[in-house]
């Protein structure tokens, strides 16, 4: 296989510096898809719940954690600050916080996941003081860091940087009115968790409202945390004592990007799959714009069993698509929905309104025959009867999910490399897959 990735080296979209000698995964086209499909708990869920178990002493539980490399890492990074993680059966992890911390979170380990920087607020609100290498993870444009500094500096904390690291003190936190100029997850995320054991009352306005901020709210709560307008744009956290938070059990969402990989496989390979633990609410504006595309979507519930049943029985139609904060169209869902529309009836427009950068993987699908045309915030794109398959790379997580599912569309084979970046967030994409009918394997060096 890696002679194959040598062989094209010099097309477009494959860096001929670069020999990927890590797994790969090879797709073909199979025709209809079925069965029933389990859709694992989000990872932009799990990774801040498990930073959340910073703020209070005991043990805390976390149940429906999906199996990925993103998990393992954040477990490193909370052990160097002096928790202590295990398993004690699959897909839960139990979090001891001992109450001894070294609020430093190191270079080797923060620059492997962006959701490190979540370990910011809840170490300043619990020791005063946070040491913290400026986060790394997916590569698709700048991501400041600054409207989570700007929120914690109106609560009292003071920053400055030295040797590359981010340090930030406080002796105590206090509460304040902060206004968001644009919803952001991470500092709404940072800024609730900070305040949940700061003194007095803060809000924050103009608050990420996307599900897995509300599933960590819920998380807080059950600690003890004083949060009301949870699910809302308007936040209010009343500070408790720290002798007031105690530990929690809890059950990570599913994973909304997750649902959508699968909707995306059965949209381009046809065909009709259960997601069991899918939440619709979870994605309207997607389901909407999907089923404009002609994919049908319908609940079921089985024995106790329930989730969304989602169909496609025709050739795609195209549609225009912006991305949008939540409840709009996630950016995380661009990749698989330009995918989708590679191999529609039609021309498409899609414009990127959070990350411009975010059009990298657009290459890839041109080396598998995409008419893509990318200017700017936008990318044109005329759909496509078929693909054509060829190596190319994952580019970050869920990029290489899109190249997955484009190789469902392809006719030959389709073989991926950058495996890694999809087991930063996927629990056994290949598995799942290949259980509803997919012919694709892994091939591990």
């Amino acid at each position: 296989m890696r002679s194959i990735l040598l062989a094209v080296s010099a097309g477009p979209g494959l860096d001929p510096s670069i020999i990927d000698t890590g797994p790969l995964i090879t797709v073909r086209r199979a025709g209809d898809l079925s069965g029933r499909v389990l859709v694992p708990g989000a990872k932009n869920s799990v990774l801040k719940l498990m930073a959340a178990c910073l703020l209070a002493d005991g043990t805390s539980e976390i149940s429906n954690v999906p199996r990925i490399a993103d998990v393992s890492i954040m477990s490193e990074l909370l052990e160097a600050i002096g928790l202590r993680l295990d398993s004690p059966e699959p897909n839960t992890l139990r979090v001891t916080n001992p109450g001894d911390l070294v609020p430093v979170a190191p270079y080797e380990l923060v620059e492997r996941i962006r959701a490190s920087i979540n370990v910011l607020g809840p170490l300043l609100t619990r020791c005063g003081e946070v040491r913290l290498s400026l986060p790394g993870g997916d590569d698709f444009g700048a991501r400041p860091i600054d409207m989570h500094i700007a929120g914690l500096e109106a609560m009292g904390a003071e920053f400055k940087t030295s040797h590359g690291y981010l340090e930030a003190r406080a002796d105590r936190l206090h509460g304040a009115d902060i206004v968001f100029d644009f919803p952001s997850v991470g500092a709404t995320e940072n800024i609730v968790t900070a305040a949940v054991l700061a003194d007095g009352v803060t809000t924050v306005e103009n608050a990420a409202r996307e599900p897995e901020v509300v599933d960590l709210c819920h998380f807080l709560v059950s600690m003890g945390a004083d949060i009301s307008g949870v699910g809302t744009s308007r936040l209010t956290v009343r500070g408790v004592g720290r002798d007031e938070l105690r530990p929690a059990s809890h059950r990570t969402v599913p994973d909304r990007v997750q649902a959508a990989t699968y909707i995306a496989a059965v949209a381009v390979a046809g065909g009709e799959v259960e997601m069991v633990d899918a939440r619709p609410a979870h994605m309207e504006m997607l389901l909407t714009r999907c089923r404009d595309m002609g994919i049908v979507f319908e609940p079921f519930e089985d024995d106790g069993v329930e989730g969304v049943r989602v169909s496609c029985s025709t050739r795609l139609r195209s549609v225009d698509v912006q991305t949008l904060p939540y409840p709009g169209i996630a950016t995380d869902y661009k990749p698989l929905i330009i995918t989708m529309l590679a191999v529609a009836d039609g021309v498409s427009i899609v414009t990127e309104n959070l990350y411009p950068g975010r059009f990298r993987y657009v290459e890839e699908l041109q080396r598998l025959g995409a008419d893509i045309r990318t200017d700017g915030h936008h990318a044109v794109v005329r759909g496509q009867p078929r693909l054509s398959g060829a190596p190319v790379r994952a580019h970050d997580i869920r990029a290489g999910a899109a190249m997955v599912v484009a190789g469902l569309a392809a006719e030959g084979t389709t073989t991926i490399s950058g495996v890694r970046h999809i087991d930063r967030g996927y629990d056994d994409l290949v598995g799942r897959l290949a259980s509803i009918g997919a012919d694709i394997a892994r091939v591990d060096p």
